[in-house]
């Protein structure tokens, strides 16, 4: 294990899920410190594409009723079961905050640069999220290609997923992870 704490803390962050957060309210100043952390990701040209809509109280019960909806909406009727369409709408209410990831392509550099500059963002929330204690992960339902209205998208923004963020009790546990060694090359 290492010692340095920003190498522990790229280690052992883990995704937490809904089902392992608590009721305790997570306050604005540590939303605006996970976003900070994520606006300081590297962007080719100072794109910086990452955009944020933040879901809490009341906007969680919308974000949760709007999955809801869309689910029922584009499921075909074979596929469709009420009990997913409740849970689809009870999962975005079992978090204290839930965070739309946007990338807003600007047409300035590729669009997979825009992307990949949105998902450092993205982990730079997560471990900042690890740091002040929080759990959170990032979810990519298919549904997510349908909240562009919701979200009040403009035509170059795309939602990329959804972060969902709230306190835990979950133990720390060991990564799984295959040996690095596995994965690189040498050419020397």
């Amino acid at each position: 294990m290492q010692s340095n704490e920003v190498l522990k803390a790229i280690q052992n962050r883990r995704s937490v899920f809904q089902a392992n957060f608590t009721d305790q309210d997570v306050n604005k100043e540590d939303i605006l410190t996970i976003l900070e952390a994520a606006n300081a990701a590297p962007t080719h040209k100072r794109t910086q594409p990452w955009r944020f809509t933040i879901f809490k109280g009341e906007g969680l019960v919308r974000l949760g009723t709007e999955l809801s909806r869309i689910y029922k909406a584009v499921t075909p009727p074979e596929k469709y079961f009420e009990k997913t369409e409740i849970t689809m709408g009870e999962k975005a209410t079992q978090s204290k905050v839930a965070i739309a990831l946007i990338v807003n392509y600007t047409g300035d550099v590729p669009e997979w640069e825009e992307l990949a500059a949105t998902s450092c963002a993205i982990e730079n929330m997560w471990l900042a999220a690890h740091s002040l204690g929080l759990g959170g992960y990032w979810a990519t339902p298919g549904l997510i290609n349908h909240l562009s209205d919701f979200l009040n998208l403009e035509e170059n923004q795309k939602c990329i997923g959804l972060f969902y963020l709230g306190h835990h009790e979950t133990e720390a546990r060991e990564p799984v992870r295959s040996p690095i060694a596995d994965k690189i090359r040498w050419e020397e």
